[in-house]
């Protein structure tokens, strides 16, 4: 545990931005465990309010939340704290996406579901360096299944829409939309 503060330096301060309170909750245990004086928030209006009047050092922010897009937190961040280490979580991974977190200042983007020792990881590691990779990744199955979960999700739930622009038959994309998601 002291190695941990030692690393995450004097300033522990750590704002977490989830509409999935569950997970929320299970993260801001995981993180005060760690080391970080945790503030855990649901929505994008209550993050840019944090992240205004006591902007931390470190923040983990969900890219989709109800009322927004969790850039607009990690962008006024940036504002108030340029030396923040912010790391965006998605459930649906993107390249555009990803680039757009970084481009806008995030230090990483991850993926859900990620666990807090991935999510420690990728907030601590230095500058200009790369984390190690996962310990547990998700596997090729779940990650195919994911995609076409988020452009079924963009399509409105238009199975013919999705598998016309997945170039996939329609048919086939319905055997794949009942089964369950793979692990």
């Amino acid at each position: 545990m002291d190695d941990a503060i030692r690393e995450i330096g004097l300033d522990r301060t750590l704002l977490l931005v989830d509409d999935d309170e569950p997970f929320l909750r299970r993260l801001e245990r995981a993180m005060a465990k760690r080391g970080f004086e945790v503030e855990a928030v649901l929505s994008v209006a209550e993050g840019i309010a944090r992240a205004t009047a006591r902007p931390p050092a470190y923040a983990v922010v969900d890219l989709r939340l109800e009322d927004g897009n969790g850039l607009d937190v990690v962008e006024r961040l940036r504002e108030k704290r340029p030396d923040a280490r912010v790391v965006v979580l998605t459930g649906y991974g993107a390249i555009a996406t990803a680039v757009a977190a970084v481009k806008i200042g995030a230090t990483d983007y991850l993926s859900k579901p990620a666990d807090a020792n991935d999510i420690v990881q990728a907030l601590l590691v230095g500058d200009g360096g790369l984390p190690p990779p996962p310990e547990n990744p998700m596997s090729a199955d779940r990650v195919r299944w994911e995609h076409i979960q988020r452009v079924y999700e963009l399509c409105e739930r238009n199975v013919s829409e999705t598998a016309r622009r997945l170039n996939m038959h329609r048919r086939t994309l319905q055997r794949i939309l009942a089964k369950r998601s793979p692990r």
